[in-house]
Order: C-alpha cells, then structure tokens, then sequence
C-alpha cells in the first residue's frame, strides 16, 4: 500500500473468527475467567513451553509437510509425542508453587508491595543517582551535588566537583543515535541487579 493510498478503495470482507477457527479446529476451548493468566505465569516461570520441551513452533510448523491445521496436528503429535505432556508436568509442577505462595498473601503483604512499588521503586532512580555521584566523588576527592530543574533541562543530572554529569542505564547505549538525547556532558552508565549497581564510568 503506498503512502498516499487507503482502504476505502478496497471490498472490504468481514468474517466471523470464531466461527472460522471453529469449522477448523472445533469448539474453541474457553477458560474459566484469570486462570489462563495464572496459567500463563506458571509456564513463563516453569518454561514449559520453550523451544526444548516442545521444539522450535515456528520453524517446525514450516517443516510440516501437509499445510493444514488436521495436518500439522497429526504430524506433530507423531513427531513429538510426549512433548506436550512434558510441558503440562512442568507447568503443573508450577501451578502448586503458585497455590502455595498465594497462601502465604495477606493484607499486610500487598500493603507493602504496593509501598514498594508505589514509593521505593519510584525513587530508585533518584537513589541510585545519588550512590554513583557520591561513590565517583569519593573516588576522586572532590564534592557532588545534585542537579536543579534548570540543570536537568540541559540533561545534567549532577556535577561531580566541577563536571557536570548525565546518568543513564546501560541498556540506552543499545538506542539507535537517531533516538538518544544530545548529550554533551559527561555520560556515566550503570547497569542494576538485584544485589549488585555496576558503575561505568571514564573519569576514573
């Protein structure tokens, strides 16, 4: 479709998807109402459903010889006869870890993961800012501060001594050029884990 080009120049046809999927795959399965988010969460968790328990989908549904849903059913299931029950044992196995810490949730509990989220994690960037300007400063013998409004407009997130500084995750070094900021200051990178904040810096 070129740029200047639209749909209304097009038949439009308006199936029924179920109805479509239905004639070919049958009554369409239905799932009670959040289970298949539990479920869902069980089998990110359990990876019952990555490539070697149940193979590469996508490259194995090109391999099928018979380019039909009855095809593609049949031939999988000859090929890869237990890999399905496979992936149900462990996404099961997952279900009962689930059902075991749900137990443990009370109101206590999501009071304060939603202080967490609500109040830490919104802070954890201004923490963190403030761990690597103190922790360089330090290195170097000189004083930080943090940044003004005026400052952050200009992308300065602190001044380590007389050096103004921007912070940013390492992750934005993977940005193509044409979407990162024009940053003329001084960069320093960082990359969080869960026990450990790694500092990347050329002022050392």
């Amino acid at each position: 479709m070129s740029k200047n080009e639209d749909l209304s120049e097009y038949t439009e046809i308006k199936l029924d998807v179920e109805e479509e999927f239905k004639d070919v795959i049958g009554d369409v399965k239905e799932f009670p109402k959040y289970t298949t988010q539990i479920i869902n969460l069980a089998n990110q968790n359990s990876q019952g459903t990555r490539p070697k328990v149940v193979g590469q989908l996508s490259e194995l549904i090109h391999k099928c010889p018979v380019k039909t849903f009855k095809g593609w059913k049949e031939w999988y299931e000859e090929n890869y006869p237990d890999a399905v029950d496979k992936a149900t044992k462990k996404v099961s196995g997952m279900i009962e870890k689930l059902r075991e810490a749900i137990s443990k949730i009370d109101d206590e509990m999501i009071k304060e993961w939603v202080e967490d989220l609500v109040i830490t994690k919104t802070a954890e960037g201004l923490v963190i800012q403030e761990a690597i300007l103190k922790n360089i400063a330090e290195r170097l013998g000189e004083e930080w501060v943090k940044a003004t409004p005026e400052d952050e407009s200009k992308n300065i997130d602190g001044y380590i001594g007389e050096t103004p500084v921007q912070i940013k995750p390492s992750t934005y070094l993977s940005k193509k050029p044409t979407v990162r900021d024009n940053i003329e200051v001084e960069i320093i990178y960082y990359k969080k884990t869960s026990k450990y904040l790694y500092i990347y810096t050329k002022m050392l």
